[in-house]
């Protein structure tokens, strides 16, 4: 059974709280569709690199989290143009940029693989 599924922008606007929430930086770099958009995370911890996350479900319909610039940070131009390969595909495409040198996301609570 599948879990419900939010609309994209309420799924947004409920991540961002809880970033703000807990004194995480985080915007709406890229607004896409309101109702069924994909979400991709771009994880900037600054001098460290960048992370891009890319929402996806699991074979039971889950919401979770890939690490889709792979398991190590990758510097902002890299994170960059992965963004604009996935917007390029698909334009209903929503990102939000958080900004925390430690790499604290409080709403990626399942990451399942590395890319």
């Amino acid at each position: 059974m599948t879990e419900p599924k939010l609309k994209a922008k309420l799924w947004v606007h409920a991540a961002l709280r809880r970033c703000s929430c807990e004194g995480i930086p985080a915007v709406v770099a890229r607004k896409g569709d309101e109702d069924a958009g994909t979400i991709l995370v771009k994880l900037n911890r600054g001098e460290a690199g960048c992370e891009v996350f890319a929402q996806i479900r699991d074979g039971e319909g889950r919401l979770a989290w890939l690490r889709a610039t792979g398991p190590d940070p990758v510097p902002d131009e890299r994170a960059e143009a992965y963004i604009a390969r996935a917007r390029e595909v698909d334009w209903d495409l929503w990102v939000i940029e958080v900004e925390d040198r430690a790499g604290r996301v409080p709403f990626l609570e399942r990451v399942v693989a590395e890319r």
